[in-house]
């Protein structure tokens, strides 16, 4: 099986694939500049790296220009001034200046913009080069809407999928979507999917790769392929739409790949879902030349990795670029590494990064006396991307050249290593994605892995955890963690009174430990949930605004999202609490 080159991924990302009138801010930038340019002329994956490796090997240098170029393009920002830079664009002024800052502190800031301009949200997707064929991008546009100033907003990844030099990119680099824009802006996503699914069978020869924006939106269409197929087959057969497809622009261009009826495809894949055991290997069968399947598959959406490996059968996934919606990171620079070994190699032209060590330095006080009284925990300052060091880990700060200043992403990586002079970033997991209770301090991966761990004795019995999320409960006293599954099948009494209590033991954080021995956090509960929930929740925030390609799942929910919660407890069908420390 051919494997994509080294360094690949970085030959789009939104950065470089700007709209029209974008062009004019991103172009300020020299080395982003140079970079449009290249795509613009011609497609050269060659120059890419090229690039890429002498910003790379100057990290430093590339570092102190952009932060300088950033701070001269907004240096009139009302937000700058009143920090007191009079002009200056170095680290030093800049970081002693200006504060390091949370969502929390700019959401009154950002609210009066969104009133303006409206919000830019998400992150388009990536893609590799591979040989003339076609992609099965499971990628949907979200719903414009207006803002209070009168213009036209929308999320960043419908921006990006809308504009024309994604799509000449995308044809240059040989991996058009398979799907008509009609089904990616469609106003229904379930239709949409559905589509999706229908364009990638007809096309079934020439898909070279699957991907989507996350790894949870691949197994979601895979999971509703189970479901629809054999209507599938028969629209295939008989060259006419389902009946399920109401939007009119879907089924008149669904209609020009549907031109005519085509029984021997139809009952070849047919065939094929007959033959499925489990369904496993379902996309390496169904698309004989797909290469890879392509995502973002690190930090919340590892949990979907087991789904998605047993969907590909001998297909390797590949892990997207590092990037959030306050702006790109990294670029995966080893794609052939399994995805929970990602690593990403940090783009120093793209914004001016921090990192904050997550080690505390206590500082004592001292009494008269001179005897130490007390110790204060003291957040650590932050250090420049070229000064962390390998092993340690921190928490990413962005300064970017659409106006974040010093921004707290909440992301904790870990430095595993440098190309050239930037380092190599692994995702280790959100920061404070849990409330607390007492002392404890588990974080959105060791909920993962106490779920991964639970979730192995439902093998025995062929059974799986479709999705999961968590709350800390404090209506009672003491407090206690609650864990939401839904299971894709019965599972018995037993073997669910094991799951609890493994999932309660699972958890080894010092604090929650020792807060369970002493009965200061109680015993942890699991509600197994109704089948279709996470569904429900999906649908909800999709209700909202959201798309499927950028979902996640909650993984703690809390009393803030009293809607999720609600359609949580409404489906509970049987509640079980741990006896782990008894």
């Amino acid at each position: 099986m051919l494997q994509p080159p080294r360094i690949s991924s970085l030959l789009t990302t939104p950065s470089f694939l700007p709209s029209q009138k974008d062009k004019q801010n991103l172009g300020r930038n020299p080395s982003q500049q140079v970079m449009l340019e290249k795509i613009e002329k011609a497609f050269d994956p060659e120059a890419v790296i090229e690039e890429f490796e002498g910003l790379t090997m100057d990290a430093k240098r590339v570092q102190i220009e952009t932060l300088k170029n950033i701070l001269k393009e907004n240096g009139e920002a009302e937000y700058l001034k009143k920090w007191g830079l009079d002009g200056r664009t170095d680290p030093e002024s800049y970081s002693s200046c200006v504060p390091v800052v949370t969502h929390k502190d700019l959401e009154p800031l950002i609210q009066q913009i969104a009133d303006v301009l409206g919000p830019l949200k998400g992150r388009g997707s990536s893609a590799f080069p591979i040989g003339n064929g076609k992609a099965l991008s499971f990628i949907y546009g979200s719903k414009q809407f207006k803002t209070k100033g009168g213009l036209l907003a929308g999320t960043a990844t419908t921006n990006v999928y809308r504009s024309d030099q994604f799509k000449k990119t995308m044809k240059s680099m040989q991996t058009p979507c398979c799907s008509p824009d009609e089904v990616i802006f469609g106003p229904d996503f379930h239709q949409s999917l559905y589509c999706h699914l229908l364009c990638g069978l007809v096309f079934r020869d020439e898909i070279q790769v699957i991907s989507s924006t996350f790894a949870h939106s691949i197994v979601h269409s895979f999971r509703s392929f189970e479901l629809v197929w054999e209507e599938l087959c028969s629209d295939i057969k008989t060259g006419t739409l389902s009946t399920r497809i109401t939007v009119p622009t879907i089924r008149t261009a669904m209609a020009k790949i549907l031109m005519k009826p085509n029984p021997e495809l139809a009952d070849k894949i047919h065939e094929k879902c007959l033959s499925f055991s489990n369904w496993y290997g379902l996309i390496e069968e169904l698309f004989p030349n797909v290469k890879y399947i392509y995502g973002i598959m690190t930090g919340s959406m590892e949990p979907y990795l087991k789904k998605l490996r047993h969907y590909a059968g001998g297909i390797p996934l590949l892990s997207a670029d590092y990037g959030s919606s306050e702006g790109w990171i990294g670029a995966n620079v080893n794609p052939t590494r399994p995805p929970e070994m990602a690593t990403f190699a940090v783009l120093p032209n793209i914004g001016y990064f921090e990192f904050i060590p997550l080690r505390e330095n206590d500082v004592a006080n001292q009494d008269q006396s001179g005897l130490e009284s007390a110790l204060i925990p003291v957040e650590p300052r932050p250090v420049g991307l070229t000064d962390v060091e390998i092993g340690e880990e921190y928490e990413v700060v962005v300064t970017n050249f659409a106006g974040l200043y010093r921004y707290r992403l909440g992301d904790v990586v870990k430095v595993v290593g440098f190309h050239n002079a930037t380092p190599e970033l692994q995702f280790v997991c959100r920061r404070n994605i849990m409330p607390t209770i007492n002392i404890d301090k588990n974080t959105e991966k060791d909920l993962q892995f106490s779920v991964e761990a639970a979730a192995k004795l439902l093998a025995d019995e062929k059974l799986e955890v479709v999705d999961f999320t968590s709350q800390v409960d404090l209506s009672s006293d003491p407090g206690h963690y609650v864990i939401f599954w839904e299971v894709n099948g019965e599972a018995s009494e037993e073997v669910l009174k094991e799951c609890c209590n493994c999932l309660d033991s699972a958890f080894v954080d010092a604090g929650y430990v020792s807060s369970r021995k002493v009965q200061a956090i109680g015993p942890l509960e699991l509600r197994v949930l109704k089948t279709g929930t996470f569904q429900k929740i999906l649908d909800h925030y999709v209700g909202m605004g959201s798309t499927l390609n950028q979902f996640k799942t909650p993984r703690c929910v809390g009393p803030v999202n009293q809607i999720v919660l609600q359609i949580l407890c409404n489906n509970v069908v049987k509640s079980y609490f741990s006896t782990a420390f008894s």
